[in-house]
C-alpha cells in the first residue's frame, strides 16, 4: 500500500466520509460509518488524450491545480489544468445527503485551438485479504468490485468503453486497456468512457457515482441490481444543489458564535477554520451511537502511530463541550446515553478506545482518565441544557463509574496496588499523573453537582437520599485527599512547577488540566502561576506554539501543537489575561491549513500542518477558546 500520511480534505455525510489530496485523488472512503470500514487502496482516474499515454489527474508534470470547498459546504472542488493540452478539468465531490453516493463530477474544457480527443479512465483497487477477497464483475454498465462482505459500485450513465480486471497495472499507462472476461478475481480493475472530441471552446462533463451494498443487509444479487437501476435516476446537478443547500443550513443552524465586527487580525482565516469546525464534527460522528472520532486514519500500516480513527472518550469531552456551544446538544446527548452506555464495562470503567460503532478497538494499556472524563462531560452538558432527565438517564452510569474510580485511588492512596498501573494522557508514561488525578477530582466534583440537582426528584425515597448524602460526604473527603496528594507529590519544589507524575518529573502542558478544565487549582494560585512560568521557559518555541512535554520523543518532539497552544489560550483566559490568549490564537489560526483544517502537529520550520489534519480535539479546542473570548467581548 502506498503511505498516505496527509488527507488534505474531507467530505461526507451521517453514514459515509471521503478523504482527498490537495490535488484531487481519492484517498479514503468509510461506510457505513465514518471510521470504518475503508474501502480503497487507490482509486485513480486520468485521460487519454488524443494519442497520448495517461495523463493522471492527481499526478502529471504539466498539471497545475486549484482546491477549495464550495462556500460553507462539504462540497469539494479541484480545478486541474493541463498545460501541454490546454485542457481545464474541473472536478467536484460531494456525498449525496440521503442515499450514501459518492458523486464525482467532471466536466472538461478544451481551451486549445485543436480538438481535443478525450477517453476517461478508473483504475480501482480495494484492500482484500484471505477472509475477504476481492473479485471483479463488469455487468449492466457498472464496474462492481465485490467481496464477501461488500459489494463497491463504480458506475455512470453514460456507457463503459472498455475495461479490464486482470493485469491493469501491465498497460494502464498506455490508456488503453481490454480484457475479455466479464468477471475475475482480482482487487485492482479498471474501466474507462469516450467523453468524445471535445472542440476548441467547447466542454463536456461526465458523472461518476460510487456506491456500497452490505452484503449483510442484502444478500441477493437481483435485490442489488433492482437498487442500481434506481441509483441510475440519480440527477447528479440536483443532488448537488441538495447537497450544498443541506450543509449551509446546517452551518447556519450551528454558527452560535456571533463572529461580526472582529478586531483580532486574520478574522478571514479564523471564520474560516470555524465553518470548517462545525461542518468537521458531524463527519466525525457516528449517527447511531453518537461516537467520535479522533479524526479520519492516516497512517493504517501503524509507521508512525498506533492509528487515529477511534473513539477516545477522554478527546470526545472536550468535542462534545464545543458541540453543545455550537448548539449541538443532540449529538451530545447522543453520546453519552447511547456510546458511553454502550461501552462501559461491568466494572464501571472506559477502556482506551473504541470503533464509534461501540465496538472496542485495539488498545495498548489502561488509562484512568478515560473513565473520569465521561463523569466530567455528563455535568458539563448538564450545565449547558439544565435537562434533568438527561441526568437521570445516566445516573448509574456514574455512579458505576465513580465507584471504579474509588478503587484505583485506594492503589495510589494505600499502595494496595490491585489495578493495573495508568498510561498517562499522551499513552506514553505508566504512573499516577497530575492530569489522572485532576480529571478524577473534577468526576467526584461533578457527581457531587449531579446529586444536588437530582436529590429533589428522591424526595419520596428516604433509603436514596440517605445514601446520597452519605457518598456526597466521602466524595468531599476524597477531594480534599486528592488535592492534598497532588500538592504534597505532583509539585516539584526545586524546579517550583507541577509536574507529569510521580515518577515521571517532566515540565508537561498536561499539568494546565489541573486548572482547565478540572477546576482543582485557581489560575491565580502561586504554584500554578510558578508552573506556567516553566512552561513558557521550557516548552514555548521561537514560533509561539507550545510542545507537550520536556524530551518528546513522538515524530521528533519538536513540534508544537494546535491543542497544547490552545490549552495555554484557555489558561490565560480564566486568567483574565487576554492578549497572551488571543496571541495563542493568532499562533493556531496562521498554521491552519488552507482548508481551514486544524491538524495535531505544526512544523516548527515551515509552520504548516504536518500530521493528522481534521483532528477533532484541536477543532474542539479552537470552538471553546473562540467562544470564551467572544464571550468577554474580546475578539
Amino acid at each position: 500500500m502506498k503511505t498516505k500520511f496527509i488527507n488534505d480534505a474531507i467530505i461526507g455525510n451521517d453514514n459515509m466520509a471521503v478523504s482527498f489530496s490537495k490535488k484531487g485523488e481519492l484517498l479514503r472512503l468509510f461506510f457505513p460509518s465514518t471510521d470504518y470500514k475503508q474501502f480503497v487502496e487507490f482509486f485513480h482516474t486520468g485521460l487519454k488524450i488524443n494519442d497520448s499515454n495517461l495523463v493522471y489527474l492527481h499526478d502529471d508534470i504539466n498539471n497545475l491545480y486549484n482546491q477549495y470547498y464550495t462556500e460553507n459546504t462539504n462540497v469539494l472542488n479541484t480545478e486541474i489544468y493541463n498545460s501541454y493540452f490546454n485542457l481545464k478539468i474541473f472536478q467536484t465531490d460531494f456525498v449525496t445527503i440521503s442515499q450514501d453516493v459518492l458523486v464525482k463530477r467532471y466536466t472538461f474544457y478544451n481551451e486549445n485551438t485543436i480538438n481535443l480527443d478525450l477517453k476517461f479512465l478508473i483504475h480501482s483497487k480495494l484492500f482484500s485479504n484471505y477472509n475477504n477477497m476481492i473479485s471483479c464483475l463488469i455487468e449492466d454498465n457498472c464496474m462492481r468490485q465485490y467481496c464477501h462482505d461488500y459489494i463497491f459500485n463504480v458506475f455512470s450513465k453514460e456507457p463503459i468503453l472498455s475495461h479490464q480486471i486482470h493485469g491493469t497495472k501491465e498497460n494502464i499507462s498506455t490508456g488503453m486497456i481490454f480484457d475479455k472476461d466479464y468477471i475475475g478475481m482480482a482487487s485492482d480493475s479498471s474501466i474507462s468512457y469516450d467523453i468524445g472530441i471535445i472542440k476548441p471552446g467547447e466542454k463536456k462533463r461526465l458523472d461518476i457515482f460510487i456506491k456500497i451494498h452490505d452484503n449483510n443487509l442484502e444478500k441477493s444479487m437481483s435485490h442489488t441490481e433492482e437498487k442500481m437501476e434506481e441509483l441510475r435516476k440519480i440527477d447528479a446537478a440536483k443532488e448537488e444543489q441538495l447537497a450544498k443547500k443541506y450543509w449551509r443550513r446546517y452551518v447556519e443552524k450551528h454558527d452560535t458564535i456571533n463572529l461580526e465586527n472582529l478586531s483580532i487580525g486574520l478574522a478571514e482565516k479564523l471564520k474560516q477554520i470555524y465553518t470548517r469546525s462545525i461542518l468537521l464534527f458531524p463527519l466525525l460522528t457516528n449517527s447511531r451511537t453518537g461516537g467520535i472520532s479522533a479524526a479520519l486514519e492516516i497512517d493504517e500500516e501503524q509507521e508512525k502511530c498506533g492509528r487515529y480513527s477511534y473513539c477516545w472518550t477522554r478527546d470526545a469531552i472536550f468535542v462534545t463541550e464545543a458541540m453543545d456551544l455550537l448548539g449541538m446538544e443532540k449529538d451530545t446527548e447522543k453520546f453519552y446515553k447511547i456510546f458511553c452506555k454502550e461501552t462501559q464495562n461491568r466494572r464501571g470503567m472506559w477502556e482506551q478506545r473504541y470503533y464509534t460503532d461501540g465496538r472496542l478497538a485495539p488498545c495498548w494499556g489502561y488509562q484512568i482518565d478515560e473513565t473520569a472524563s465521561v463523569i466530567h462531560g455528563i455535568y458539563s452538558h448538564y450545565t449547558k441544557t439544565k435537562d434533568l432527565k438527561f441526568l437521570r438517564d445516566n445516573l448509574k452510569m456514574c455512579e458505576k463509574g465513580v465507584a471504579f474510580l474509588k478503587t484505583y485511588l485506594n492503589d495510589v492512596f494505600k499502595s494496595e496496588r490491585k489495578m493495573q498501573v495508568s498510561y498517562d494522557l499522551w499513552e506514553m508514561d505508566e504512573g499516577i499523573h497530575l492530569y489522572s488525578m485532576a480529571s478524577i477530582f473534577s468526576s467526584f466534583e461533578s457527581m457531587i453537582h449531579i446529586y444536588d440537582e437530582l436529590t429533589e426528584t428522591f424526595q419520596k425515597n428516604r433509603l436514596k437520599l440517605e445514601q446520597i448524602e452519605k457518598e456526597k460526604q466521602e466524595l468531599n473527603n476524597q477531594l480534599l485527599e486528592i488535592k492534598k496528594f497532588c500538592i504534597t507529590n505532583l509539585y516539584d519544589e526545586s524546579k517550583k512547577s507541577f509536574v507529569r507524575g510521580v515518577q515521571n518529573r517532566s515540565i508537561d502542558i498536561s499539568t494546565i488540566g489541573a486548572i482547565v478544565p478540572f477546576n482543582m487549582f485557581s489560575p491565580k494560585e502561586k504554584e500554578v502561576q510558578n508552573t506556567v512560568e516553566k512552561i513558557n521557559l521550557t516548552l514555548r518555541t521561537y514560533t509561539g506554539g507550545y510542545l507537550r512535554f520536556e524530551n518528546d520523543t513522538y515524530l521528533g518532539g519538536r513540534n508544537p501543537w494546535p491543542i497544547t497552544t490552545l490549552w495555554m489560550a484557555l489558561y490565560y483566559i480564566k486568567l483574565g489575561e487576554y492578549d497572551k490568549a488571543k496571541e495563542c490564537l493568532s499562533f493556531v489560526i496562521k498554521t491552519a491549513t488552507e482548508h481551514g483544517f486544524l491538524g495535531e502537529q505544526v512544523d516548527n520550520s515551515t509552520m504548516k500542518t504536518n500530521w493528522v489534519i481534521g483532528l477533532g480535539w484541536s477543532h474542539a479546542m479552537f470552538i471553546i477558546v473562540l467562544y470564551y473570548l467572544k464571550q468577554n467581548g474580546k475578539l
